[in-house]
């Protein structure tokens, strides 16, 4: 029983060790344009069943209640919080931030696509719409050299003055993907996001339109980190992790001792 003791103990450990992480990790990236922040969720070990509960415990007699011993805890997974966070404004031209539901979309080398709430954006040597890592904006963004007033509207349509011509050439539209379940989109760094098959398909569309998000320009998405709730779970963390380590030292104590007795 005291080794059992001390194998439940030691995954109470490694599982608060695990969501401290996750907490050290949110906090790292209050700073993070449209950062998620995660939360550590938990799951029961399995039971020894040393008596199942209606067991007969004579010939006219069962047993009323079991005998069951748990075996400890693990981390059932992460979960993505995708609440909004706040929207402050830059006056970039080039700083987009979704107001709504949605991702923008990225191509990563090799044409693969990829998802972010980032919208950071910037123009490469070419005059293209890229992420800060070079990674082009989709559907692609051209604007000519010396454009001005670039202007990206609600709905993602990009308009700007051209060549001096008064009127505002259109060039092109964003399109925000959503998601059935976007809490099952893998998370692969640089602040983006990959499809996966709990995700579902990507369905891409103007802003806006079918839940989708609006488009707001010259503003960016802060992180939905919130420093006192992290502090409140690390705190909490860190004492359920103190109360294992006496658990530890206890059943070491009840073992000293039935050695020397022994």
């Amino acid at each position: 029983m005291p080794t059992s003791a001390l194998h439940v103990a030691r995954t109470g450990l490694e599982a608060q060790d695990t969501r401290m992480r996750v907490i050290a990790h949110n906090l790292a990236n209050i700073g993070t344009t449209g950062f998620k922040r995660d939360r550590a969720n938990f799951e029961t070990l399995s039971y020894d069943d040393a008596r199942v509960a209606g067991q007969r415990s004579s010939g006219e007699t069962a047993y009323a209640i079991g005998l069951n011993l748990g075996t400890g805890v693990s981390v059932q997974g992460t979960t993505r919080i995708d609440t909004q966070g706040t929207l402050s404004t830059t006056g970039n031209a080039l700083d987009l931030a979704l107001d709504g539901d949605g991702f923008f979309q990225v191509e990563l080398p090799g044409g693969q696509t990829a998802y972010t709430r980032a919208g950071n954006f910037t123009l490469s040597a070419e005059g293209t719409l890229v992420t800060a890592q070079g990674y082009a904006v989709q559907p692609a963004i051209q604007v000519p050299a010396g454009a001005q007033s670039i202007t990206v509207g609600s709905d993602g349509t990009v308009t700007a003055i051209v060549d001096g011509d008064a009127t505002p050439a259109e060039l092109g539209q964003l399109t925000i993907a959503s998601f059935v379940n976007p809490a099952g989109l893998q998370a692969a760094g640089d602040n983006l996001l990959l499809e996966t098959a709990a995700s579902g398909a990507a369905d891409a569309g103007i802003a806006g339109q079918n839940g989708r998000g609006q488009i707001r320009q010259g503003m960016l998405e802060a992180s939905n980190v919130n420093v006192v709730e992290e502090l409140v779970e690390m705190i909490e963390a860190q004492r359920a992790y103190e109360i294992n380590s006496k658990m530890v030292s206890a059943v070491d104590e009840m073992l000293r001792n039935a050695n020397q007795t022994l």
